[in-house]
């Protein structure tokens, strides 16, 4: 295509113009300069609003509301073609961070909309304006929309980024968003060069639209820029690219490839059409087969005189059948039989017909609960509960034998433990098992054993934490007295569930989703529960010791008299938590946000509280006896009682001489106590003498 021709006027003064002063710096450096400045200014109307957004959410005492519908499905779209963790749950953040994040979105598109738009019109963006950039098409007018939407929307970034993809996608860099990044710059730049072959390489952008890149500040042609302008004198009309047409031999091929493609299209569609009819006339003559073979077996069943050997004979039979009228016969005869051995049969039976069962047998189940309730303690009451248990039996047995289980839903199943004077008569036991993708939203399953099994395994990638993780639904479970040591529960969602007097010493609890939990008088002790979301949650006199909740978000939750010796607590959300009466003695709370904290009566004995931040927290009564409160905001602190520091023991009135194991002092030194609460005359003198500031310190 020939490079366009802009016609220049006559000059109709005496006067010799002045040349017009050409820049200095090359065209391609400053097309490459203003494009830079376009996209810094895309990415910083998104990102600007999105960190305050997440500076609101961690550090702001506001009312919490559900994460935006827009931001849910948002979050999953880019979250699977980048391999990303989905977060699973409702989640909860501060109400500004909702109109913050739909401004990161609305920003970013905004900008680009209107710089589209100003590229169209008038052949410049704002920051090409400013380098003396112009696009413009072959008439040397602005290109238009839809000219601008081909060259930047597919030109520009389609191609290059899908190119970038696809080969990030299938090679060993993948899931490494940083290579992806590289790669996709990479891809942008060598599109922006053109074909290194051509005289004047154009960008295949501009290729692509038929646009040129031209520089308004200058009327004369720079050797080894990519774009001229021929000017000619007024009565010459601008030349128009000649257009080319097509050879023979060009057409010939494109009509064979039109041919070849329409041929394979009609094979494959009568192939698939054809595969299709087998395929459901075969599923129709195994119906009918399996139809037959229940019809006989029924017949046999009802039929007067057949001995139990033969009725058990029938039974397994039936639980071969892949029919889903048997499966409902035999869980209609598992409610209705008396005898032990017809029901050990129709047990085995429904075992052997594996998870297709469980639908049917989790709606007995959920039946004969209700019935169970609504009798109270009637004579029914107890054939009623022994029904349940086969129910909870044959559900357990299935889980437990048929191995690696994945989309099973047991949503609203009563599978807890049932006990009778005192007598354990069932209990729920899934230990050591890949559980992942089970769905048991408000499920109980109270006393059951989960011991080494996993809520969570890797999806088709076989990359942990990416979009396809498969991961359980325990939202609204109980799970009171449940053992769940050593269990993989990471990023699961339980939101409001009850795991109180649960087990969970070493489970894994990193990223899960525990908001309004009940965690009462829970063990975890050395539990990982890094990044874990504990809004609102309740954990009173829960065992804590040696966990690790780095980074985890404890908005508002209950910690009264738990026990935290050792917990590692740096960077966690803590705002308006109630430790009343803790022991949080050698914990680590570096640049914990404990604004608005209770810790009254908590013991803080060598606690780490480096740059944390104690902003209006109440320490009344509080140890903090060798505690470390280097950098630490204690602005607005009630230090009313709180110990800071241990005074020597008279000897006389010392009965037993105990080690000296050190300085029993507080570190205070370079805290600014001046904005503190309540701090009495012994306490100013420490800090006074200690290092600390005050406004009252000579």
């Amino acid at each position: 295509m020939a490079n366009p021709m802009i016609s220049k006027s006559v000059s109709q003064s005496s006067r010799p113009k002045k040349p017009k002063k050409a820049n200095i710096i090359p065209l391609t450096t400053r097309r490459f300069m203003a494009w830079t400045v376009e996209i810094t200014l895309f990415i910083a109307s998104g990102l600007v609003p999105y960190n305050l957004g997440v500076y609101v959410n961690s550090h702001s005492d506001i009312r919490r509301v559900p994460l935006n519908p827009v931001l849910v499905v948002t979050e999953k779209v880019i979250a699977r073609p980048l391999a990303l963790p989905v977060s699973y749950g409702i989640r909860h953040v501060a109400w500004p961070t909702n109109i913050l994040w739909i401004l990161a979105l609305l920003l970013p598109t905004s900008f680009s909309s209107w710089q589209l738009y100003l590229l169209a019109k008038t052949g410049s963006t704002i920051p090409k304006r400013w380098f003396g950039v112009r696009v413009v098409n072959v008439a040397g007018a602005a290109p238009g929309l839809g000219a601008v939407l081909v060259r930047e929307g597919l030109g520009r970034w389609t191609i290059p980024v899908s190119a970038a993809y696809l080969l990030w996608r299938y090679s060993f860099t993948f899931p490494n968003l940083t290579l992806f990044t590289s790669l996709t710059i990479l891809m942008i730049l060598a599109e922006s060069k053109g074909w290194p072959v051509e005289k004047q390489p154009r960008s295949f952008h501009d290729q692509l639209a038929g646009t040129y890149t031209i520089d308004i500040t200058s009327t004369v042609n720079h050797p080894g820029e990519q774009s001229t302008i021929a000017q000619n004198d007024g009565n010459s009309p601008s030349t128009q690219p000649a257009s080319s047409t097509p050879s023979s031999k060009n057409s010939n091929f494109k009509l064979f490839l039109v041919g070849l493609t329409s041929m394979i299209a009609v094979l494959s569609t009568l192939i698939g059409t054809q595969i299709y009819i087998q395929t459901q006339e075969s599923q129709r003559r195994t119906e009918q087969i399996n139809s037959q073979k229940f019809i006989e077996l029924l017949k046999g069943l009802n039929t007067n005189g057949v001995t139990n050997e033969d009725r058990q004979r029938a039974i397994l039979a039936l639980g071969t059948i892949d029919n889903q009228q048997s499966i409902q016969l035999l869980i209609d005869l598992l409610a209705k039989e008396t005898d032990p051995k017809i029901l050990n049969t129709i047990q085995q039976a429904l075992i052997n017909s594996g998870f297709k069962a469980i639908p049917e047998l989790n709606r007995m189940n959920q039946f004969l609960a209700g019935e169970l309730v609504s009798l109270g303690k009637s004579s029914h009451s107890e054939i009623r509960q022994n029904q349940l248990i086969l129910t909870q039996q044959v559900i357990n047995k299935i889980l437990a034998i048929h191995g690696k289980i994945k989309n099973i839903d047991l949503s609203n199943v009563q599978l807890g433990g049932q006990q009778s004077g005192g007598k354990s008569l069932f209990k729920f036991v899934l230990n050591n098992l890949d559980l992942s993708g089970i769905v048991l939203k408000s499920a109980n399953l109270n006393q059951a054993n989960f011991q080494d099994s996993q809520f969570r395994s890797v999806g088709e990638d076989r990359r942990w934490d990416t979009y396809d993780d498969v991961i359980a639904d325990l939202n609204n479970v109980q799970l009171k007295q449940a053992n769940l040591i050593n269990v993989n529960l990471s990023r699961v969602s339980m939101s409001q569930s009850d795991l109180s007097q649960a087990n969970l010493n070493k489970a894994n609890l990193s990223y899960t989703r525990l908001f309004a939990a009940n965690l009462s008088s829970a063990q975890l002790v050395g539990t990982d529960l890094r990044n874990a979301i504990l809004e609102n949650a309740s954990l009173t006199n829960a065992d804590l010791s040696n966990a690790n909740l780095t980074e985890a978000n404890l908005y508002s939750a209950r910690l009264v008299r738990v026990s935290a010796i050792g917990t590692q607590l740096a960077y966690a959300n803590l705002s308006k938590t109630d430790w009343q009466g803790a022991d949080l003695s050698e914990a680590y709370l570096d640049y914990a946000n404990l604004s608005y904290a209770n810790l009254s009566s908590t013991r803080l004995t060598g606690t780490s509280l480096r740059s944390a931040n104690l902003e209006n927290a109440n320490l009344r009564d509080a140890d903090l006896s060798r505690a470390d409160l280097r950098e630490a905001n204690v602005a607005g602190a009630d230090f009313q009682g709180t110990i800071l520091f241990v005074g020597k023991q008279n000897p006389a009135d010392q009965f037993v001489e105990t080690p000296d194991i050190g300085s029993q002092n507080a570190s205070i030194k370079g805290v600014d106590f001046s904005k503190a609460k309540n701090l009495d005359q012994q306490q100013l003198a420490f800090i006074c003498t200690q290092g600390g500031l005050h406004s009252r310190c000579p």
